[in-house]
C-alpha cells in the first residue's frame, strides 16, 4: 500500500482503470499534490502516460488532494495510447510553446513567427483559457465560454478574423493540420481558417459541415470529419487527402476511426475494413494490401510516409512508401500474431508484442533496424516512443533501450547508467528524447543543441517534474510547484528567460 508522510487528514484513494479494475490503492494526506497519484499509476505501468478522472473531471497534477473534499474515493486512470504523441514530429512540428496557467491565462515563448509571441491578443489571454492547440506555426486557445483566440503565423491559422464572428461561443474542439485549423462547435458544425488550399477553406463542402460532426482529424495538408451517422467528409489539398470522391461510396456509413499520416488518410469501419485516400505514395492507395483490409482490422497507425493496421488476430498489414514502413516482408513472419501496439517515427515502425518483444521495420538508419539491440528487446517492453529519427523502448523494470539515428537519440550510451531503472515516461522531439524517472528527475539525450543536453538546467530537473513536452528542437518541463524549465534550441523555446517571471508557478499544462 502506498502512503505519504505529509501531515493532514488521511485520504484513502483507490485508482481503477476504465473497466473498474483496481490498479493500486493507498493512503495519502491533504497537503499532497495529485502528481503523487500520477506517480503511483505510472509505477503500475512503467512508460505509459495517463489522465486521472474524478467522476468526469480531469485532475491536474498540481491540484491539492485536499480540494477533492472526500476522505475515501475512487479515481479513474485513463491510459493514453502508447506513443503518447498527438502530432507526427516528422511531418509538422512546432517552433514554440504555450503554457496554460491555473488562473486561465496563457504564456508563450519560442519562434516569433510560429506562435512564440502572443502580444497581439494578450489581453484576450488573461483568463478563461481551458485548452490550447497548435498546428506547428500557429496556436488556438479555447476559452471556458466556448470562444477561440488565435495567434502565430497569420497565413496558417494565426489570424482568424474572417471567421471571428463564428468563434465567439460554442466551440468544443479545435484541430490543426500542418497549415490550417478547424473548430467543431457544440451544434456539430465546423469552422475552418488558415491556408485556404490546405484545409482553411471548407466552402466546397460547407453544407455538409453545418451539423452532426463529432470529430475532425488532420494530416499535413487536409482534414477529414467524422459525422454522427459515421460518414466521413474530407477537404483541403485534393491530392493529399482533401478529396475522397474515389472512395466516397465506402465512407457513407460505419466509420469508427480516421487516421492521418503525412499526406493520406485511412478510415477503419465497424466491420473491420479499411478505406484509404490521399497521396498514393504515402498510403492513400492500399490496393496492394486490399484483400487483407476487408475485415478484422481493429486499429491503424501512421508514420509520416506509411500506415500499419493491427488485426484482431494480432497480425500486421502495412502499405505506403515501401522503404519507410510500408513493406514488412523482411519481418513478416514475426508479425503474424501477438502485436498489441505499433509506434511510428518519421520513416520507420516498431511493433510491441504481447510477450513484450519488439519488431521493427522501415528506414534502417532511423530505427527500422534494431538488430544491434535485439537481445535487449526480446521481452519486458511496455512502451515504445518515436521521435523524428529514432526509437526508445521502456521496459517493465524501468530501463530504456534506444536505437536509430545515433545523433538523433538512437545512441543513449552517454546517459546509459541513468537509464537502467526508474523511468516512467519518455518524450521525444524531432532530434532528442527526455525521460522522466519515478523520483521526478529528467534525463535527456540526442542532439545536444536540440534538447539532448540539459546541463544548463540540470539542477532544476533533479526532482518534482510531472510533465515534459517536446516541440521541434526544444523541451519544456512542468514541475509539481507549477514552474517550467526549458532547454534546447533557444530560438524555438529552449530559452524562456524573457517570460521566466510568469513561469515560476501556477502552470498546469504546456503545449507545442
Amino acid at each position: 500500500m502506498a502512503s505519504s508522510s505529509n501531515d493532514g487528514s488521511p485520504l484513502d484513494i483507490t485508482l481503477v482503470d476504465i473497466s473498474g479494475q483496481e490498479i493500486t490503492k493507498g493512503t495519502w494526506h491533504g497537503p499532497c499534490k495529485v502528481h503523487k497519484l500520477f506517480q503511483a499509476a505510472y509505477k503500475s505501468k512503467p512508460g505509459f502516460i495517463c489522465k486521472l478522472l474524478h467522476g468526469s473531471e480531469e485532475l491536474s497534477p498540481q491540484r491539492d488532494l485536499a480540494s477533492l473534499c472526500q476522505s475515501f474515493f475512487h479515481l479513474t486512470v485513463v491510459w493514453i495510447r502508447g506513443d503518447g504523441q498527438e502530432k507526427l514530429f516528422a511531418t509538422h512540428h512546432s517552433h514554440a510553446f504555450a503554457a496554460v496557467r491555473s488562473d486561465g491565462s496563457v504564456v508563450t515563448w519560442g519562434d516569433v513567427g510560429g506562435g512564440g509571441i502572443s502580444s497581439r491578443v494578450e489581453h484576450q489571454l488573461q483568463e478563461g483559457v481551458v485548452r490550447v492547440v497548435g498546428n506547428g506555426t500557429a496556436f488556438a486557445a479555447v476559452k471556458s465560454d466556448g470562444s477561440v483566440i488565435t495567434w502565430g503565423d497569420a497565413f496558417c491559422g494565426g489570424d482568424s478574423s474572417h471567421v471571428e464572428h463564428r468563434l465567439q461561443e460554442g466551440v468544443v474542439q479545435v484541430v490543426g493540420n500542418g497549415l490550417a485549423l478547424a473548430a467543431v462547435r457544440s451544434d456539430g458544425s465546423v469552422i475552418t481558417w488558415g491556408h485556404s488550399d490546405q484545409g482553411g477553406d471548407s466552402s466546397r463542402i460547407e453544407h455538409r459541415l453545418r451539423e452532426g460532426v463529432v470529430q475532425v482529424v488532420g494530416n499535413v495538408m487536409a482534414f477529414a470529419a467524422i459525422k454522427s451517422d459515421r460518414s466521413v467528409i474530407a477537404w483541403g489539398d485534393a491530392n493529399e487527402g482533401g478529396d475522397s470522391s474515389r472512395v466516397e461510396h465506402r465512407l457513407q456509413e460505419g466509420v469508427v476511426e480516421v487516421v492521418g499520416n503525412g499526406l493520406a488518410f485511412a478510415a477503419v469501419k465497424s466491420d473491420g475494413s479499411v478505406v484509404t485516400w490521399g497521396n498514393a505514395a504515402y498510403g492513400g492507395d492500399s490496393s496492394r494490401a486490399e484483400d487483407r483490409l476487408q475485415e478484422g482490422v481493429v486499429q491503424v497507425f501512421g508514420n509520416a510516409w506509411a500506415f500499419a493496421a493491427v488485426r484482431s488476430d494480432g497480425s500486421i498489414i502495412t502499405w505506403g512508401d515501401a522503404d519507410k514502413g510500408g513493406d514488412t516482408s523482411r519481418v513478416e513472419h514475426q508479425l503474424q500474431e501477438g502485436v498489441v501496439q505499433v509506434v511510428g517515427n518519421g520513416t520507420a515502425f516498431a511493433a510491441v508484442k504481447s510477450d513484450g518483444s519488439v519488431i521493427t521495420w522501415g528506414n534502417a538508419a532511423c530505427g527500422g533496424d534494431s538488430s544491434h539491440v535485439e537481445h535487449r528487446i526480446q521481452e519486458g517492453v511496455v512502451q515504445v516512443v518515436g521521435n523524428g529519427l529514432a526509437f526508445a523502448a521502456v521496459r517493465s523494470d524501468g530501463s530504456v533501450i534506444t536505437w536509430g539515428d545515433v545523433l538523433g537519440g538512437g545512441d543513449s550510451s552517454r546517459v546509459e547508467h541513468r537509464l537502467r531503472e526508474g523511468v516512467v515516461q519518455v518524450v521525444g522531439n524531432v532530434w532528442a528524447f527526455a525521460a522522466i524517472k519515478s523520483d521526478g528527475s529528467v534525463i535527456a539525450w540526442g542532439d545536444a543543441d536540440e534538447g539532448g543536453d540539459t546541463s544548463r538546467v540540470e539542477h532544476l530537473l533533479r526532482e518534482s517534474v510531472v510533465q515534459v513536452v517536446g516541440n521541434g528542437s526544444a523541451f519544456a518541463a512542468v514541475r509539481s510547484d507549477g514552474s517550467v524549465v526549458t532547454w534546447g534550441d533557444a530560438s524555438e523555446g529552449g530559452d524562456s528567460s524573457h517570460v521566466e517571471h510568469r513561469l515560476q508557478d501556477g502552470v498546469i499544462d504546456v503545449v507545442s
